[in-house]
């Protein structure tokens, strides 16, 4: 039986793995802002247990975790899933909605993150599986801050991933496509104010994000259920690209950039010493 430590799990894709993961025989620490709100979805179970957590102020992470420790007596399992959404162009955004999502997706995953690690140095195991999302390979208008705290998610696991190697846990950065969650809904996505000049880039992102609301073409069960078969996975990938939209996505990226340096090479080699003269 493993133990699973999982964050924003009382809606979206955190309550959807939590709910797999039951249903596996695995015991779940599940942590939200409300833990009422856990209870009210699973109801009592022995392999469950509800946490109250937001994950932006440290001492509740590890408060968090030593209930976890203390019922358990480990986490095998890190599902860093908190967080949610800023739309809008850069310039849009304020000063207060970049903190603020910042503060979530990353410091908030970074407070977790520092809390369970002890844990799992001791033990000598574990997987951190951290959630950041297509925009967190590929920026886009209308998704600049919120892609921003998904690349230095991207960075922060491939950071961890070589660090943790040689104590025997493993990182994991996930990358979903759209999916269709609550994501874009207000709950789950703040929206700046518009500035007319953008309606050509990050207007037309919020115009489709409306549209697309709830007709994503993911489905988050059967996500869900890949995280299980990434938990299962005796090595795990860095990376997992979720959806072909991402597939896309990415393969477009790298085609990009193999044009621009092939373009750029000669400009990008004068810039190296003389190595003949030193």
């Amino acid at each position: 039986m493993r133990i699973w430590f999982i964050t924003g799990a009382s809606r979206g894709f955190g309550a959807l793995i939590t709910a797999e993961a039951l249903a596996a025989g695995d015991a779940v620490v599940a942590t939200a802002r409300e833990p009422a709100s856990i209870t009210a979805k699973f109801g009592e179970h022995p392999r469950l247990l509800a946490v109250r957590l937001d994950v932006t102020q440290e001492e509740q992470a590890r408060a968090a975790v030593d209930a976890a420790i203390q019922r358990f007596g480990r986490i095998d399992v890190l599902l860093n899933n908190a967080g949610y959404g800023l739309l809008g162009a850069v310039e849009e955004a304020t000063a207060r909605e970049v903190e603020r999502v910042f503060s979530t997706n990353v410091f908030g995953l970074l407070n977790v993150t520092r809390a369970v690690l002890p844990h799992m140095r001791s033990q000598r195991s574990g997987h951190v599986i951290n959630i950041s999302s297509l925009g967190g390979y590929e920026a886009y208008p209308g998704w600049g801050v919120y892609g921003a705290t998904k690349f230095a998610v991207e960075g922060l696991t491939e950071a961890l991933a070589a660090e943790l190697a040689p104590l025997g846990i493993k990182a994991t950065v996930v990358e979903p496509g759209f999916f269709r969650t609550d994501f874009l809904d207000g709950q789950s996505l703040a929206v700046a104010e518009p500035i007319a000049d953008y309606a050509a880039s990050s207007g037309v992102t919020r115009e489709s994000a409306t549209r697309l609301n709830h007709g994503q073409p993911g489905d988050p069960a059967k996500l869900a259920k890949a995280m299980l078969a990434l938990a299962n996975a005796s090595h795990p990938p860095l990376r997992l690209p979720l959806g072909s939209d991402t597939l896309a996505r990415i393969e477009g990226k790298h085609r990009s950039v193999t044009a621009e340096i092939t373009a750029w090479r000669e400009l990008a080699r004068s810039t190296d010493g003389d190595s003949a003269a030193a």
